[in-house]
């Protein structure tokens, strides 16, 4: 299907060896590969970047614990009963420090962190090998070391900085400090890195390292800096067909800017593993199908608030949703949903087959070309640029024949008039476009509307915005103590 993906099951011996940041990011690898006895040859140097990929498709991020964090904080979703305790922790913030799922989530960015520098830290000792082998190497690990935190800094603000390979702890850094260093990081890979024509689909490209390089600014209401890092993101295009971004075989698209690769091709586990909430769990396929797939566990289902908030016709509502008598499984059965009003349609297997069958292979699109045209316009619109902000918008809309800005169909419930109007458009643009990505949650803290939008979850102002540093860090990490946990916790 992609290079990368075939790669990834010749790399388990690297990717299960790298010890955790519990244990203080110490390689430890069952062969016995050092860092004097690795790097000998393109082989091995490529294996070792892949590596770094790896800790994505693990239970704590994109295979499970990440889309149910951010989809439930975010409330995009409404939960139905058999849905688990540790997940509806995040649907009413009643989580804590000792919540497995974010020890998952934090330990797994660490051991992503861990293995990109393993090549950082090495590069030193590379041979024969090329120098545009040394730079995508160097790219594709500093993209990934900067991923990584940048996971990290969104949901728990500050935390330690490993610039290297080292067996000595590290106390929390600020979060300005992190994300100064991911910013540093993908400087480097946005130099290093080629193009989207230029790599293999799954791989980082200087596009990604820009589209991401661009996310922190706007994080961090650095609007010039912002729009200037969105703008170096070219060589993408808006496909036609909307839908074409979540099914499997329009993988890797000219949309895509970065995605997390999965297949079925090599197999998967026995169901019962997936219980396993440890941190080393690894898979090529994700559970997102199963837990979500109305024919199967059915665990959550689109919430009301974002339901209403389609236009009329809108044909990403049609893209993202199955409603009760649509046809389903080619065409051949009909989706029957007596007691709900939708049910998630995007990222499901059903266009294809009846059921999830526990694993899915559809990649996961983390970043797409319109939502580096929606950050832009934002950027653009705190900037003064309204008819630039309104432009890009309406690229997005132009995409699914949707009634453009300006008109005199829109004006009358989106203006655009002002640098006002403009913000509530790109809410409401965000919300349609890219509902079920994981982008709700941030956008809500980043725009100071959390407090609002969920009053009465269970989010507490002051203590919900950040997630608990896992206890059971404090527990292994001198640097680190009780005193250092996040407010309220």
């Amino acid at each position: 299907m992609t290079k990368i993906k075939n790669t990834f099951i010749l790399l388990l011996v690297i990717a299960l060896g790298s010890s955790c940041s519990t244990d203080f990011l110490n390689i430890s690898n069952p062969n016995e590969l050092t860092e004097d006895t690795y790097f000998k040859n393109k082989s091995q140097l490529q294996s070792s970047v892949d590596a770094s990929y790896v800790n994505l498709q693990s239970k704590g991020l994109y295979i499970r614990h990440l889309f149910f964090m951010n989809d439930n904080m975010g409330h995009e979703v409404e939960l139905n009963p058999q849905h688990e305790p540790d997940k509806r922790q995040y649907y009413n913030f009643t989580f804590d420090s000792n919540h497995e799922g974010i020890f998952t989530y934090w330990d797994n960015c660490f051991r992503g962190i861990n293995k990109a520098n393993f090549v950082i830290s090495n590069q030193d000792k590379f041979e024969n090998v090329t120098q545009d082998d040394v730079d995508r190497a160097l790219g594709e690990t500093h993209f990934m070391r900067a991923f990584y935190y940048h996971l990290l800094v969104t949901r728990f603000g500050g935390v330690p900085i490993y610039p290297e390979l080292t067996d000595t702890p590290k106390p929390r850094s600020t979060k300005e400090e992190v994300y100064q260093f991911i910013l540093e990081d993908l400087a480097i890979a946005a130099e290093l890195l080629p193009t989207q024509a230029n790599s293999d689909g799954g791989r980082a490209t200087s596009g990604a390292a820009y589209a991401l390089k661009g996310k922190m600014h706007l994080y961090r209401q650095e609007w010039q800096e912002a729009a200037d890092a969105f703008k170096k993101v070219t060589g993408y295009t808006l496909v036609d067909d909307y839908s074409h971004n979540f099914l499997e075989e329009t993988e890797y698209n000219s949309e895509s800017v970065f995605e997390v690769g999965f297949t079925r091709e090599f197999g998967w586990s026995d169901q019962d593993t997936w219980w396993v909430e440890d941190a080393s769990g690894m898979q090529f396929v994700s559970l997102r199908g199963q837990e979500y797939g109305w024919n199967d566990w059915f665990n959550s289902y689109p919430g009301d608030d974002l339901l209403d908030e389609y236009e009329a016709n809108d044909p990403r509502y049609v893209a993202n949703f199955y409603t009760d008598g649509e046809l389903f499984n080619n065409g051949t059965e009909v989706v029957s949903l007596p007691d709900h009003r939708a049910a998630w349609k995007k990222y499901q297997n059903y266009y294809q087959r009846p059921k999830e069958e526990i694993a899915s292979g559809i990649n996961h699109r983390v970043i797409r070309y319109s939502d580096v045209l929606l950050m832009r316009a934002e950027a653009e619109n705190e900037l003064g640029n309204i008819s630039t902000a309104v432009n890009l918008m309406n690229e997005v809309r132009a995409r699914v024949n949707m009634p453009l800005y300006g008109s005199a169909e829109m004006n009358a419930t989106y203006p655009v008039s002002n640098k006002s109007d403009v913000f509530k458009a790109i809410v409401h643009e965000r919300k349609v476009e890219l509902a079920g990505e994981q982008v709700r949650y941030n956008d809500l803290l980043r725009w100071d509307m959390a407090s609002t939008f969920l009053a009465g979850s269970g989010f507490v102002s002051g203590k919900s915005e950040l997630l608990p540093i896992p206890q059971k860090e404090i527990d292994v990490n001198p640097e680190i103590s009780a005193a250092d946990q996040n407010p309220g916790y």
